[in-house]
C-alpha cells in the first residue's frame, strides 16, 4: 500500500490525506505497510504513533506530502 500511495499524483495524495477519517485510515495503512516492507524501528515507532494519534500527524503529513511526495518516515 505505502508504494501504491507513493505512485499516485500529487493532487490524489493530498485529497486523501485532506479528509479527515480518510486521512487517518490512509495513514494506518501506508505506515504499516511499509513498516512490513522496510522493518526499520522509525517506521514501526511512527506507525504506532499514528495508529492513536492520526489525526493530529495527518496535518503534519499533508505538509511533508506537499513538498517530498511521501509521508514522513513511509518512503518505503
Amino acid at each position: 500500500m505505502a508504494t501504491w500511495f507513493n505512485r499516485q499524483s500529487r493532487l490524489v495524495q493530498i485529497i486523501l490525506l485532506l479528509i479527515p477519517v480518510v486521512n487517518w485510515f490512509v495513514e494506518i495503512v501506508v505506515r504499516w505497510s511499509a513498516f512490513l516492507k522496510t522493518k526499520s524501528i522509525v517506521t514501526l515507532i511512527f506507525a504506532i504513533l499514528v495508529t492513536f494519534f492520526g489525526l493530529v500527524i495527518g496535518w503534519v503529513d499533508l505538509v511533508w506530502c506537499l513538498l517530498f511526495k511521501h509521508l514522513i518516515f513511509a518512503n518505503a
